[in-house]
This record gives structure tokens, sequence and C-alpha cells, in this order.
């Protein structure tokens, strides 16, 4: 009974150990699979229904963007002074950057200013006032050229100012100044693109006096109009000038126009049309009679019409070359005062004494 009782204990123990084999085998299958229900939801690699997309197809992500970008005007393109096609940024680009030319054989004369490039019979000065001013008044008998009165909407200052002929705070400018196309680039030009340049309606503005005095030959980069507003069509304008005549910008030009551009909007390319008005046309024209400007003097002896010394000089101060006119300015500084420098063989104030060089045209 002993020995049998021994065996009954031997073959427990057995079965014991037997048991707890199979649970541990059970218990190492079972883990695998919790395992893999764990960690599947946090595996950052892509699954069927959301595979890795390939270098050719498109992210959706940047596609939405570029479209949300599109529709609000906020893209590369949309952005002010970007280079979005018509755009003056764009104009700008396409315009060499170089360093400023030498001033050397300069001469403001080689432009011609105020020449009659359209033919209508008028000269370029009074094309300007007849385009620019309103209220105009003409004067009479002068083939609807000559401008006598009106008032200007200067835009350069934002503010209003009366012309007057005989007291004139008016000037015509030259958006590219002529001595600033010479050194970026008019050297080159020959005698008739010279002449175009100076008389081109795209490059002419009535303007105050004192601020076209002001500015001189200054670019971007050193002179702007106090009025901000006009800004951007200033700068669009000077870019549309350089563009037309293939000149160059210098970097400080550039980086300024830049600057300003950067604030406006795209502003369209300047595509306004700038051809002059014909003889007699303009805002609200009437006619009259003109009196003598202030700063002539009487002619005593009146004028036979001709320069045949090309001196210039009068000593006596008679209006000799003067063409039939019967008083002149004394002075240049007399006739810049007026408003009718340089005044043209012709016109009220001329006298040879105030033409130099002897070719008809006075104080340049």
């Amino acid at each position: 009974m002993p020995l049998l009782s021994s065996s009954r204990r031997t073959l427990a123990a057995l079965a014991a150990v037997l048991s707890l084999g199979l649970l541990s085998g059970c218990a190492e299958d079972a883990q695998p699979a919790i395992d893999t229900a764990s960690t599947s939801s946090a595996d950052p690699k892509p699954t069927r229904e959301a595979p890795e997309p390939s270098e050719d197809t498109p992210s959706p992500s940047k596609s939405d963007d570029t479209d949300e970008e599109s529709e609000s005007g906020e893209g590369d393109e949309g952005r002010a002074g970007s280079a979005a096609t018509g755009t003056t940024s764009a104009m700008l680009d396409e315009l060499t950057v170089k360093g400023r030319a030498p001033k050397t054989g300069y001469d403001g004369d080689l432009f011609r200013w105020r020449s009659d490039t359209d033919h209508n019979g008028c000269d370029t000065r009074n094309d300007v006032l007849r385009r620019d001013l309103t209220d105009i008044t003409l004067k009479a008998g002068a083939q609807g050229c000559i401008v006598l009165a009106g008032t200007l909407d200067d835009p350069y200052a934002g503010e209003t100012y009366d012309f007057d002929r005989s007291a004139n705070a008016v000037d015509i400018d030259h958006v590219v100044a002529r001595s600033n196309a010479w050194q970026t680039g008019a050297f080159n030009f020959d005698e008739e693109t010279l002449k175009e340049f100076g008389n081109d309606p795209l490059n002419l503005l009535a303007v105050s006096s004192s601020l076209n005095r002001q500015k001189g030959d200054g670019d971007a980069a050193t002179w702007l109009p106090p009025n901000k507003s006009y800004r951007c069509e200033y700068v669009a304008r000077q870019i549309a000038v350089k563009h037309k005549y293939d000149l160059w910008v210098v970097p400080a030009e550039k980086d300024a126009m830049e600057r300003v551009l950067g604030k406006c909007d795209d502003q369209p390319a300047f595509t306004e049309d700038a051809d002059w008005p014909g003889p007699g046309d303009g805002d609200n024209v009437t006619t009259k009679e003109e009196t003598r400007p202030a700063g002539q003097k009487s002619s005593n002896s009146g004028s036979s019409g001709s320069d045949s010394s090309g001196s210039g000089s009068s000593s006596s101060g008679s209006s000799s070359g003067s063409s039939g006119s019967a008083s002149y300015f004394e002075t240049c500084t007399a006739a810049r005062e007026a408003g009718a420098a340089p005044v043209r063989r012709g016109d009220p104030g001329y006298g040879s004494h105030l033409d130099r060089d002897g070719d008809g045209i006075g104080c340049e």
C-alpha cells in the first residue's frame, strides 16, 4: 500500500506539470495576436485604402493650396510687386540693370523739345497743356494751339493750380528726365529717336513748376512725387518709357521702383492712350485775345523777322529776330518766371538776345 500511494503521488505531479505546460503554450500562442491588434492603428505606413502617392501623382494638399491662392489672389503671382503677366513689375523685370553711363556729350537741346512731331501745327508744350489742363482758354487767331489759361490738377502735388501764360506756375516735366535717359542708353540714339523721346506724350506731364525743378533729372531712387497716391502710376509710366526706348535702369533705381510697386497691388503696365489732342481741342475751350505777358517790354522798332547774325545778342533791347512780335522778355529769368521758357521765334516774348545760339529757341 505505501508503494501504491507513492506511485499515485508521482502520477499526480506529472499531470500537474503537463497541465502547466499546456497552459503556458496557449498563452504564448495568444500573445502575438494581442500585440498585432494593439499596434495596427499606429502603423505610419499606408494601407490599401490610402496608398502612398508616387512622384507622378499630384499631392492633394498642394493642389488645394494652389486653388485657394488663385481664388484669393494671394499666390506668388497675386502678391504686390510680383512679376505677374501684364503688370508693371513684369515690364520692369524685362529692363536691363547696369551702372549709369557718363554724361559726356549730353545737351538737352539734342532732344529738340517742343518740336511739332505729330505735324498738327502746334508745338509740344501747347499740346501738353491742351491735354492736361481743364477749362482752357486758347489764344484767338493762333490756329487753336496756344493756351492762355486753364486749370491744372497736378498729379505730383495732389493740388490744383491756375495756369496763366503771363504768370505761370506750371511746367512740362519729362517723366524720365532727358539727362537720365542719356545716361541709361539715349546717348546711342540717332537724331530722330532723340526728337521722338523729347516730345513723346507718354513721357510728358504738366505739373507744378516748383516740383518739376525740385525733381531736376532725378530718377525713382532720388525723387518721387510727394503725392503718394500717384507714385504707382508715376513709376509705371517711367518703366513704360524706359521699356519703349530700350533704356536701362541702375540698381538703386530698380530697387526704389520695386519698393513702390510692392505697395501697388499688381500695378498694370502703363498703356494709357497718350496721343495729343487736335488743334482747338481740350476741356471746355474758349478763346480770347492775348494781353501782354508780365516781364515783357515793348519794342520801339518792331521786327524784321531776321536773325542773320546768329549771335543772339541785342544791347539795345530791340526785338530783332522776333518774327513780328511787338514785345519781348528782357531776360531769360523773366521768361522762366512767366512760364514761357523756352521761347521760340514767333512766340510772344521772343527776342534774338535770348537766343544765344541763333537756332530760333531762346532761354533753353
